[in-house]
Order: structure tokens, then C-alpha cells, then sequence
């Protein structure tokens, strides 16, 4: 299991490694966000700690001595390939502050 968070720690996710929920925490004042947001929020967090989850596993199976081509088969991600997503994501999901002002 993996677990992910929002960088303000507002929302935390603790998945396995296929990405299902084990555990979900949400502070009060993320619940005043609209539903499909929240819920978008949510479902990245789970797709990026079962990705975590998943590339550890994958170390362990090298680990253990799995033969890298028995790896590739697993589908399991990289440590960077789950890096360079995460990186994605955040250039992609970066929340901008949300307030009565609007851009001019």
C-alpha cells in the first residue's frame, strides 16, 4: 500500500497498488469544493499512490531476483516512470487559489 496527498495535507489517500482506496481523509474545508472536483482530486491521488504502490512492488520483485523481462510483463511502473507522471500531474492539476477576484 501507498499512500498520496494533496501539498496542503487537506486530503490524504491510502491505496493498494491497483489503486483502490484503503483509506481516505479529507479535512471539513475541502468539502465546500464542488463534487466533481473534489471527486477529480480524489481519483488522481488514487491513481498516483497505487502507482507508488506499484513501482515499490516492482522493486521488490528486482529485489527478490525477478529477471527484468518478467518484470516488463508485469505492467508494473518504474520508480521514474511514477516520478515523471507525478510531475506531470502537478503541472496539470495545480490548483490556483479560488476567490471572489477573477483575472483581468
Amino acid at each position: 500500500m501507498a499512500t498520496a496527498t494533496t501539498r496542503s495535507g487537506a486530503i490524504k489517500v491510502e491505496t493498494t497498488e491497483q489503486g483502490l482506496p484503503v483509506h481516505i481523509s479529507i479535512e471539513s474545508a475541502e468539502l465546500r469544493r464542488s463534487p466533481a472536483e473534489l471527486a477529480a482530486e480524489v481519483l488522481r491521488l488514487c491513481r498516483q499512490a497505487g502507482a507508488r504502490a506499484g513501482a515499490e512492488r516492482r522493486k521488490q520483485l528486482a529485489e527478490a531476483g525477478v529477471d527484468a523481462d518478467m518484470l516488463a510483463l508485469t505492467g508494473l511502473p518504474t520508480a521514474a516512470e511514477v516520478e515523471r507522471q507525478e510531475l506531470i500531474d502537478e503541472q496539470e492539476y495545480e490548483m490556483e487559489p479560488q476567490s471572489w477576484l477573477r483575472s483581468v
